[in-house]
């Protein structure tokens, strides 16, 4: 009889297992359908279609440097589609019946491309619904331009990709959450001010210090343009300054606050009431915010030949440098921490 108790307290019932596998199943399935359109677009633009795209629009001149970027953006879209299925699938260890599955899946190898996801999804899932209530305030569509003739995308490309993104965000994110709670759970467990002593907290106390007075700058100038100044901005960003780029701006002083927020307390939080999950999720969403879009924007903009007025101004590529290192010391200082709590537990 004791022996039936042992075995069944660490076995869930079958009916919570097929619910479960079923939600995810749900989930995964969600994720691949929210790629759809977004795929659909990019293939149809990278086979020279130009649907959505005005006559006036810049993209229509750009066609070399849009070729490169659609085919990217289809591999990282189509990462996505990897990333449900690793969350889900047995051999990706995604279902809680494959608890050994997950050593064929290294943690970095998943946890890498979920934070660049996260980065990425994030911001949009923050500010598109402020940016489509502002829009319908004022009797327009997000992304038209404030009916600009020469508009980079017609107004129902921004709202189909954008829905879709939200969608794809909310239910790999749910994924994530259920996968990570079952594989990782115990290394965010507890609270902040009971976390061990460590021979690495002077380390980790100074790198906290470092992403919050470089995390400064980005959140200084974004708020700056935010609040509607063109300082420091190159000519064509300042002529298209309007309410849909300052909502922009302010979502990444959000990120940077969070990001500075989350890297602070996990360095110099004493509380024994503020769960250790609250900083670490902090800092995840906001250095990948910073690093993501930092980097995009880097890329999107490395095409562009000096004198153009496209290219970005000094301070706009300082912004862009400053983002990538901050997004660069979490994530490496959050695999270290992570790694240490993993070591001291198998010990």
């Amino acid at each position: 009889m004791r022996t039936h108790t042992t075995h069944t307290a660490h076995v869930a019932p079958a009916h919570t297992t097929r619910r479960s596998r079923t939600a995810r199943t749900v989930l995964c399935v969600t994720t691949l359908i929210a790629c759809v359109p977004y795929l659909a677009l990019k293939i149809a633009w990278v086979a020279g279609s130009r649907i959505g795209i005005p006559e006036g629009s810049a993209l229509r001149r750009d066609s070399n440097s849009l070729m490169a970027l659609n085919a990217l953006t289809v591999l990282m879209d189509a990462a996505v589609i990897v990333l449900a299925f690793l969350l889900t699938r047995p051999w990706g260890g995604g279902t809680s019946h494959a608890l050994k599955a997950w050593g064929r899946v290294p943690s970095w190898l998943l946890a890498l491309p979920m934070w660049g996801a996260t980065g990425l999804l994030a911001p949009i899932v923050a500010v598109f619904p402020a940016q489509t209530l502002a829009a319908t305030v004022r009797g327009g569509s997000p992304g038209d331009g404030g009916g600009s003739p020469d508009a980079l995308l017609a107004p129902w490309v921004w709202t189909l990709v954008y829905t879709g993104f939200i969608v794809q965000a909310l239910a790999l994110g749910t994924l994530f959450v259920l996968y990570a709670r079952e594989r990782w759970a115990h290394l965010w467990r507890g609270r902040i001010g009971a976390l061990p002593d460590s021979p690495t907290r002077s380390a980790r106390r100074l790198t906290a210090a470092a992403v919050a007075v470089l995390s400064l700058l980005p959140a200084t100038t974004h708020l700056l343009w935010a609040s509607g100044s063109t300082t420091g901005l190159n000519p064509a960003r300042a002529a298209a300054m309007d309410l849909d780029s300052r909502l922009n701006d302010a979502g990444y002083v959000l990120f940077a606050l969070l990001a500075a927020a989350g890297a602070l307390t996990l360095g110099y939080g004493r509380s024994r009431r503020v769960p250790l999950l609250l900083p670490l999720a902090a800092a995840w969403i906001g250095s990948g915010a910073l690093a993501g879009w930092g980097g995009w924007l880097t890329l999107t903009t490395l095409s562009v030949a000096a004198g153009d007025p496209k290219l970005p101004s000094p301070l706009l590529s300082l912004t862009y440098a400053v983002q990538m290192i901050v997004g660069m010391l979490v994530a490496v200082a959050g695999a270290h921490f992570f790694a240490e709590r993993e070591a001291a537990r198998c010990a």
